[in-house]
């Protein structure tokens, strides 16, 4: 959804509200699709003494795999979003402030703002709960439903004193 934002640059024009679904079937989180239901996107865009803000909340649910345990994921998301709208930056030294958009033809694209945050949100790693234990590296039994049975490794160095407490 493209958004013409020329009257409110222009220092008049009315408030434009947002209320939509952005289609996030596409979106690639590590190896699948995990936004099955799009993202939501309200909010609104204003001008206030000639300065163009954009006010949004993005939720979405998350459908993915825990990277420890692999064990499926489902979380809530959602996060607010403020930032000025500008046609063009007065310095070019400016490019890096995040609090600004630069707006290309007075057209804001909605669908690849929300898909651009959202990927920006995610967790570098998804997991099932901050605690996850993972997988026993030896058997791969999920360690957050128990301890598996498997021993713990000798350092080879020390094997020789493990022979002294067998011989018991």
């Amino acid at each position: 959804m493209q958004l013409d934002l020329t009257n409110l640059f222009n220092g008049g024009g009315e408030d434009i509200n947002i209320d939509c679904v952005v289609d996030m079937t596409d979106f690639e989180y590590s190896t699948y699709c995990p936004i099955k239901n799009g993202a939501k996107a309200c909010g609104r865009i204003f001008s206030k003494a000639d300065v163009v803000y954009l006010q949004l909340n993005i939720s979405f649910d998350f459908f993915g795999i825990c990277d420890r345990c692999a064990e499926n994921v489902t979380k809530h998301y959602a996060f607010d979003l403020e930032k000025i709208l500008v046609p063009q930056l007065a310095n070019d030294d400016d490019d890096d402030d995040e609090s600004y958009i630069v707006v290309d033809n007075n057209l804001l694209d909605i669908d690849a703002l929300v898909n651009e945050e959202v990927q920006l949100f995610l967790p570098h790693k998804m997991l099932c709960s901050d605690d996850c234990k993972g997988l026993c590296p030896k058997c791969g039994k999920n360690l957050n439903s128990g301890k598996c049975d498997c021993k713990a490794d000798v350092d080879p160095r020390l094997s020789s004193l493990l022979q002294l407490l067998d011989d018991e």
